[in-house]
């Protein structure tokens, strides 16, 4: 069975080309629509675009429902079965206004990769985040080595993204000049930090998980002191591979060079939770966890603002929606706390009024 149509890849490159240019798209969107054309070819058995119809669509929608996840064997969520449909219906919207396809397709055809309203309404549902403690992550840092270079590099890492909650992207790329040790803050400038939205802002090191910042600081001054890096030399260097004794690779120190990709990070936080004995937490699960955390400090509404600031949002609102959800059980002892409040204030109430009431009859 053929695994390639000439013409589909044309038309592909170019609708890349104009998510890039037209649209602004970066790099992981495109290649997340890629993914998602890919699996369409694959199901139409990589019949030409031109000889789309619907049946196609509704025969993908079904066999997208029941499909699995490779690495953990489970259904697709509903939230990725729409997230794959909603980039097809776009791809097609636009093919059918290209020179070739108006005569094959209709705008209206897209609509095909639609889900139910049902559907939809459980795919916007969030789930519940697992996030982890201050107190865990104090615990991964205490456990992790700091014999050679690497492992401290490793843990500065963590230590770094506790005390920031900057995005994993924006770790990998940040160079030297970024950190103001003096200032306690880390200067995310979108020019050559991977910023989201390409933002530029100031984060400044926040008072959370006794030692962190001392290991950050530790870090800069050996990169700085010892390994004789510059300003615009990356912060997290990426390892440096080399023929080890038994003739295989081997880490061999760190190389001039930061990661091109999150991939590494996430698994250096992989490895850190698990030699903790604790759950993995992805790096992006520690600005819930710092969210979190300011919620419990009754800050006021100017300390809020710099708080949510510091992530590198616009606005507080932004914060509280997208990382101040209240876990299901603290749901419930907040709403018992108030409810005790309520309570006790309805018998002091009643109390004042019985003893006006006798003082009235005496």
């Amino acid at each position: 069975m053929a695994k390639h149509n000439a013409a589909n890849e044309r038309i592909k490159r170019e609708y890349f080309a104009f998510l890039k240019e037209a649209k602004g798209r970066d790099v992981a969107t495109i290649d997340r629509v890629a993914q998602s054309l890919a699996r369409l070819e694959a199901s139409t058995r990589y019949k030409d675009f031109k000889r789309f119809h619907k049946e196609q669509a509704v025969a993908f929608k079904k066999r997208l429902t029941e499909a699995v996840n490779a690495k953990t064997g489970e259904r697709l969520s509903k939230a990725t079965v729409q997230s794959i449909l909603r980039d097809l219906k776009a791809f097609f919207e636009w093919l059918s206004r290209e020179p070739g396809y108006r005569s094959h397709l209709s705008y209206s055809d897209a609509d095909y990769f639609n889900l139910s309203d049902k559907d939809k309404t459980i795919a916007r549902t969030p789930r519940e985040k697992r996030v982890p403690s201050l107190e865990q992550v104090g615990r991964v840092l205490a456990a992790m080595p700091a014999d050679t270079v690497i492992e401290r590099r490793d843990r500065a890492l963590v230590a770094l993204t506790a005390i920031t909650a900057a995005r994993v992207n924006a770790i990998a790329s940040l160079c030297l000049e970024h950190i103001d040790l003096k200032n306690g803050v880390v200067k995310q400038d979108a020019r050559t930090v991977r910023t989201k939205f390409a933002k530029t802002f100031e984060t400044y090191f926040m008072p959370v998980c006794d030692g962190a910042l001392e290991m950050v600081s530790d870090w800069v001054r050996e990169l700085r002191e010892e390994h004789l890096f510059g300003p615009t030399d990356p912060l997290f260097p990426a390892t440096q591979m080399g023929i080890g004794e038994n003739g295989g690779f081997q880490p061999t120190g760190l190389a001039r060079k930061g990661w091109a990709s999150t991939g590494p990070i996430r698994d250096i936080f992989r490895k850190a939770f698990a030699a903790a004995g604790l759950p993995y937490y992805n790096p992006h699960s520690f600005r819930d966890m710092l969210v979190r955390h300011a919620m419990s400090l009754n800050l006021s509404i100017m300390e809020m603002k710099a708080w949510s600031q510091n992530l590198g949002h616009e606005e507080v609102l932004t914060t509280l929606t997208s990382y101040g959800k209240v876990p299901a059980h603290k749901q419930g002892e907040l709403i018992l706390g108030a409810s005790d409040r309520a309570s006790q204030g309805s018998s002091e109430m009643l109390l004042r009024d019985l003893q006006a009431v006798l003082q009235r009859h005496r």
